[in-house]
């Protein structure tokens, strides 16, 4: 069973008289521990798939089953525990409350979910651990740089366990040097901890650092491609050309 099962999804906003389908019969299965990457120009409809995957919308037809339970009919208050306990969310641009420490921002998915003030200081502790900022418990968003920033907002996007991170242009506001740091440690959470990851981008040299790529255009998926070589990263963050393979 595919830990995403998307099926025939369409979504349409209404714009006054006229209509415009964002997405158009897209299906789409990951299975879990996959790292995937969403590419398409701005306009695809690849930001309009991020909501439908991460439960911030729903489709206005089709299916969407995660983990085998159909949320694609579910209200605001189901889809906002489903995210909870399911997706840890990474953005371009950090979303930190900035008179907050870097521990305290981490805690406050788990304190959403009801953890106790113990456990959910433990977590919150492990996850920056992970992302190799256990030294910056109480520092504030102002005393990081951008990807100290980046790598709370990753540690607090694991706080809670999910089984996928989502990550929309996470490299976006870093330089080169600091994105590939931030991919690299993708990388390292996937072969770890075996964490599903779906990467959001434009751009073809972060989308290469994925085992999978789909292509997204004019709202429907274009290509499906596993990544069959590990890509080279280089030092400013780009990377070879892999070889690609049709997915499915």
């Amino acid at each position: 069973m595919s830990l995403i099962d998307i099926r025939n999804m369409t979504k349409t906003y209404e714009m006054g008289e006229a209509s415009f389908k964002a997405l158009d019969e897209v299906s789409l299965h990951v299975n879990a521990g996959e790292y995937v990457a969403i590419i398409g120009p701005s306009g695809s409809g690849k930001s309009t798939l991020m909501n439908m995957v991460g439960c911030l919308d729903i489709p206005t037809s089709g299916e969407y089953f995660l983990n085998g339970q159909d949320v694609s009919k579910m209200n605001e208050t189901q889809l906002a525990k489903v995210r909870n306990k399911n997706i840890g969310f990474i953005f371009q641009r950090y979303n930190l409350m900035g008179r907050t420490s870097a521990l305290r921002n981490v805690e406050l998915p788990a304190r959403y979910a009801g953890l106790k003030d113990k456990e959910r200081q433990q977590r919150a502790k492990q996850a920056l651990q992970a992302v190799g900022l256990g030294d910056k418990l109480k520092n504030m968003p102002s005393e990081l740089s951008g990807g100290q920033m980046q790598r709370v907002a990753i540690a607090r996007a694991l706080v809670n366990q999910p089984s996928i991170l989502m990550a929309d242009e996470p490299t976006g506001a870093l330089d080169s040097k600091t994105g590939k740091e931030i991919l690299d440690l993708f990388e390292t959470l996937h072969r770890e901890r075996g964490i599903t990851i779906i990467v959001v981008t434009h751009d073809p040299n972060i989308a290469r650092r994925a085992k999978r790529i789909v292509s997204i255009k004019d709202g429907r998926i274009e290509s499906d491609l596993a990544n069959t070589t590990t890509p080279t990263a280089h030092a400013n963050g780009f990377v070879s050309e892999p070889e690609l393979a049709l997915a499915h």
